[in-house]
């Protein structure tokens, strides 16, 4: 059965239908009033250790294994225990963990930690690297006439409010001049993406960049295209939640972590052949040539000392999405934990900092 689009009043409730029952009763009440129910009485404000406590472990999110790879290539080390590495990485997965204490740190773009403060949720953005180029583009499914943006008019889009997919469609909309109530939001998360679309329950979805060449070599024959767009989604960062960055043993775990976090990310751009083979050949079954293809639209690793741009854009962010009625506006200063604003910059050549 196909899901509903998502239109009128709908959009208010759509972000429970979303997350999920889990998320439900874990709390989502929080969405009544908009603003985050903090599990802890406001933001740490200690000054970061200088040194990790020994004993202290951290829980890291690694979706496909990547960070693994990324340190162990790169001979990257923490000074603390990673108890465990969680192959987890759409934004609701990582918010239900987050609440079940079964993670501390996460990767991801800037729409989870709107979404989380619009569940009552509180959690931090700790790091941040900045993506120029876009990352996904959008798959119609076999047989479409569509051909650009505008063709959106009256379709079926699959979107994922909690996802930067989501907000990477918002965007698009919003440059064809097209409005929410001009085409149907059907409600999925990003691994239901490709089914609906060789289902033909949605017309589009938004892809990866990695994900298209497989996508078309099996339904290019049969009228699946691509349509790329210059909407980028400018964040990607590093988030925990406020109670794991209110331990301050934890809290300089998280700050040791990230030079390591982003070495990883200017090695892999360094390194492009050998990432390809051990990262897109090995464990994500693409040939060399799909990989080298998917290299090519990578972007650069950029870490800007000054968060100021990555604030602005998750302000433009949180008022697009309060503009569709999905969630309320707020302010999105409270997301940022500026403590660690510079960390990441630090740690990388001046070629990375911007």
């Amino acid at each position: 059965m196909s899901a509903p689009p998502v239109t009128g009043i709908d959009r208010r409730l759509f972000l429970t239908s979303v997350v999920g029952a889990s998320a439900a009763v874990a709390g989502l009440s929080g969405c009544a009033n908009g603003s985050a129910a903090a599990e802890t009485k406001g933001a740490a404000t200690a000054p970061l250790a200088t040194k990790v406590p020994e004993g202290t472990s951290l829980k890291i999110a690694s979706y496909q294994d990547t960070q693994q790879l990324q340190f162990e290539l790169a001979r990257l080390k923490v000074p603390f225990t990673v108890s465990d590495w969680l192959n987890i990485g759409a934004g609701p997965d990582v918010i239900n963990a987050f609440r079940a204490k079964s993670l501390d740190l996460a990767n991801n773009a800037g729409i989870p930690p709107i979404q989380a403060y619009y569940q009552g949720f509180d959690a931090k953005i700790v790091a941040i690297n900045v993506t120029r180029k876009p990352n996904y583009l959008f798959a119609t499914k076999p047989g479409s006439d569509i051909r650009g943006t505008k063709d959106f008019e009256g379709k079926k889009l699959a979107f994922s409010q909690g996802q930067a997919q989501g907000v990477v469609l918002l965007r698009a909309l919003k440059e064809a001049g097209l409005a929410y109530d001009d085409v149907d939001l059907v409600p999925l998360t990003s691994n239901q993406f490709l089914t609906a679309l060789q289902s033909g329950q949605v017309d589009v979805a938004p892809l990866g960049n990695s994900q298209a060449p497989a996508y078309l070599k099996q339904y290019g024959s049969k009228g699946a295209r691509t349509i790329a767009t210059d909407v980028v989604d400018l964040l990607s960062l590093l988030w925990a939640p406020q109670s794991v960055l209110n331990d301050r043993a934890k809290a300089a775990a998280v700050a040791a972590y990230i030079p390591q976090w982003a070495k990883g990310l200017v090695w892999t751009w360094e390194h492009p052949d050998e990432w390809n083979r051990e990262f897109y050949v090995k464990t994500q079954n693409l040939t060399l040539a799909q990989a080298e293809a998917v290299t090519e639209l990578a972007n650069k690793p950029l870490f800007p000392p000054s968060w100021d741009e990555a604030v602005a854009w998750e302000q433009e962010t949180a008022d697009l999405l309060a503009e569709g009625g999905f969630v309320k506006k707020f302010d999105v200063k409270q997301l940022f934990d500026r403590r660690f604003e510079a960390i990441a910059a630090r740690a990388v050549t001046a070629e990375y900092r911007r």
